[in-house]
Formats: C-alpha cells, structure tokens, sequence
C-alpha cells in the first residue's frame, strides 16, 4: 500500500489515504470467494443482508490491511471508507476506528483527559456511523471495541458515559443498532460488570429476529463464564419468555445435564 507524504502527527508515520485503500483492496478482488461471501451474509432479495456487495476478501487478509495503516488514518478518510458500498471496506473502516479506541484506552492504569475527550470523539463519530455497520460481522467486530470500550472509562467530564445509549440502540427501529446495543456489553462482561447485559437482553426477549436472538443468547452465554450462578439466576426468572435460539445459545457451556434441564423446562 503506498503512502502519502503527510506526516500522522507525531507517531512519525505517513498518513494513509481512504483512496489508497479502497484500491488495494479493489485489487484484492477475488469472484469465486465473493460468491460464498454473498451467500453465507445472506444478501439475496428478502434476506437481512439483501443488496449488500463483497469484493471477495477474507477478514484476515482485511485485517493486514488495518494493520499497516492504523492510527494512519484521519476520520474523515474513514469516514469515507465507512460510506463505501463494498463491505469488506466498510470493516476496515470499523476495524480503523477500533484501534483508534485501543490507541485512547488508559495507559498503565493512568488515564488523561485527552484520551478521554479521544475516546468520547470516537464513539460519537461510532454512533455517527452506525447505519453502515449493517450486518452481523461489522456490528460484531466493531461495537464491544468501540462502544464497549467507551462505557468502561470517565469521560472528559471526570463521569462515566450515560450508559442509557445502549438502551437507546436496543430501542431503535433498526435491526443492527438493536444489535449493537447488545453486543457492545461484551467488553463490559470481560470486565465483571453483566448488569447491563441483563436489562438489555430483558428488553430484546420479544424480538422477532433470529439475529437479535442468537446475540442475546450469545452474551448471556458470555455472562455465565463469569458468573455461572448470575445465568442460572436469569434463566430461572426469564427462561419461559426466551426464544428457543436465545435458550439454546446462553445454556450452551452447560453442561449437559443442565442444558436438557433448561431444554425440557421450557
């Protein structure tokens, strides 16, 4: 991938552009893979991913891509990338500004205020964005390590983010912000706190969409490797309004005995 001659900051590194990015992956075209990419993200009429256009590229080769360019990148060069139609493009957009979230997180402990004022930038500019992660991958490659990540440190303010926003996404119309919602608390849970997980996975039990199932059984599956008897506790209050999916996902590090429990209960 060449480079321009600005310089990124004082990391001494050359800036890179959205332009020099799309084209190296533009060349990375591959048909026979774009195929099984088209299929298997579901972009068929009438399908959750319907219209949606793959170049082709596996995510770890995406991902060499990022790596070379990290905190390379100005936002509105990402900003760019994220309006792409290609979606590969769009992930290396999202995958960009989750190494900018990595890059403001606190230092050996030691926080700033302006990694915090970075961070609040981030996520707003994440929110911003948020309709062109409009698949499951994007959603869950992005949310816990921007959104996430976030909602773990004061703002500039000295106070924690109002973690009502993930409220706010599960409330909206739209599929993927809904997701969003739920899959953000996963670096919460990594962290010991399932409070939110909870509430949040509370308020999607009637959702009428597999995708929003499988993420909400997902996490509190997550939240059981931490704290068994906090999952045991919720399905014992919510297992009868659960959908099957969501039961079959959280109850699916059981062992086995207990999954044909929670099976057979419902």
């Amino acid at each position: 991938m060449k480079q321009s001659s600005h310089t990124a900051g004082n990391r001494g590194r050359q800036r890179v552009t959205a332009d020099e990015i799309i084209a190296t992956m533009e060349d990375m075209t591959d048909e026979k893979q774009r195929e099984v990419l088209c299929r298997f993200f579901k972009t068929a009429p009438g399908q959750y991913g319907e219209g949606d256009k793959f170049l082709g590229i596996r995510v770890p080769a995406t991902r060499m891509i990022v790596k070379e360019a990290r905190l390379c990148v100005a936002p509105d060069q990402i900003a760019r990338l994220l309006a792409s139609p290609w979606h590969e493009i769009r992930l290396a957009g999202f995958l960009l500004l989750a190494e900018e979230m990595s890059a403001a997180l606190p230092r050996r402990g030691v926080d700033t205020p302006s990694l915090a004022a970075k961070r609040g930038k981030i996520a707003r500019f994440y929110l911003a964005h948020a309709s062109r992660a409009n698949n499951w991958d994007l959603v869950d490659l992005s949310a816990p390590y921007i959104i996430g990540r976030w909602l773990l440190y004061p703002d500039a303010d000295g106070k924690l983010p109002d973690r009502g926003i993930l409220d706010t996404l599960a409330s909206h119309s739209d599929l993927w912000h809904q997701r969003i919602g739920i899959v953000a608390t996963l670096a919460l849970i990594r962290q010991g706190q399932t409070a939110d997980t909870l509430r949040i996975a509370t308020r999607l039990l009637d959702h009428r969409h597999d995708l929003i199932h499988k993420a909400t059984g997902w996490m509190l599956r997550e939240v059981g490797k931490k704290d068994p008897g906090c999952l045991l506790e919720y399905l014992e209050s919510h297992f009868r309004d659960m959908p099957r999916t969501a039961l079959r996902y959280a109850i699916e590090r059981l062992p086995e005995p207990q999954r044909l429990y929670w099976l057979k209960r419902q």
